[in-house]
C-alpha cells in the first residue's frame, strides 16, 4: 500500500505512524536503532507490504494494467488504491481528510530529527503539494505519477497510468473496496500482535 493507507493503518499512534511512514527507507536490521514503538511501526509496514503483494485481489488489479509498466505495476496499484481511499475517506475514518493529513504533517515536522534524510527531503515536496489530500483528484494524482516517472528517469512510464485508471475505473474501485476490507482486518490483528511483543 501507499502512504495514505499506511498512515491510516497506524491508528493514530504517533510512533507507530512514524515507523510505518519511514519503513521503505530503513534497510534490514537498521530498524533496531529506533525506539521500540517506531520499530513496531516499521515491522507493521513490512507485514502490510508482504500481505498486499501476495493478495489475489491486488494481483488482479496489477493484471488490469498495460504490460508496459513492468515491475512498477504494484507501485501504480498502491497509488490507485490511495486515490480510492482518499476519495471515499469518510467511509474509513471519522476525522475529515484535510484535518487528518495536516495532523500527520505536523507529526512529521515535530519529529524531523528522527526521520531519515531522504524522508525529510521528500516532505519538502509532499507537504507543500499536499500529496495525501490531493490523491483524491486526478490533477493531484497526475502530479504524483509525473514525479514518480521523473524519479525512475522515465522507465516506469507511470505518468501514463491515469489512462489505465480511467479506462477501468469502476473495476479498480471494486478491487480496492474488496481488498481494503481484508487489509483492515489483517492490519488490526497484526498491530495487536506487535503491541504485545
Amino acid at each position: 500500500m501507499n502512504f495514505l493507507a499506511h498512515i491510516l493503518l497506524s491508528e493514530q499512534l504517533d510512533e507507530i505512524c512514524i515507523g510505518n511512514f519511514i519503513a521503505d527507507h530503513i534497510k534490514g536490521n537498521n530498524y533496531k536503532m529506533f525506539s521500540p514503538m517506531v520499530q513496531r511501526g516499521i515491522k507493521l509496514h513490512r507485514e502490510i507490504d508482504f500481505y498486499t503483494d501476495g493478495h489475489p485481489i491486488h494481483k488482479r488489479s496489477r493484471r488490469r494494467l498495460d504490460p508496459k509498466y513492468g515491475h512498477y505495476k504494484g507501485v501504480i496499484i498502491d497509488i490507485f488504491y490511495d486515490h480510492f481511499l482518499a476519495k471515499n475517506w469518510s467511509e474509513y475514518h471519522k476525522q475529515n481528510l484535510e484535518d487528518f493529513t495536516l495532523e500527520f504533517y505536523d507529526l512529521m515536522l515535530d519529529n524531523s530529527e528522527t526521520l531519515p534524510e531522504q524522508v525529510n527531503h521528500m516532505l519538502t515536496y509532499m507537504i507543500p503539494q499536499n500529496w495525501l489530500y490531493n490523491y483524491q483528484n486526478f490533477d493531484g494524482l497526475q502530479q504524483v505519477m509525473n514525479g514518480m516517472n521523473r524519479r525512475t528517469k522515465g522507465l516506469s512510464k507511470m505518468d501514463q497510468s491515469l489512462e489505465d485508471l480511467k479506462e477501468n475505473y469502476s473495476d479498480f474501485e471494486s478491487d480496492f473496496r474488496e481488498f481494503f476490507e481484508d487489509l483492515l482486518t489483517f492490519s488490526k490483528s497484526k498491530l495487536i500482535e506487535l503491541k504485545n511483543e
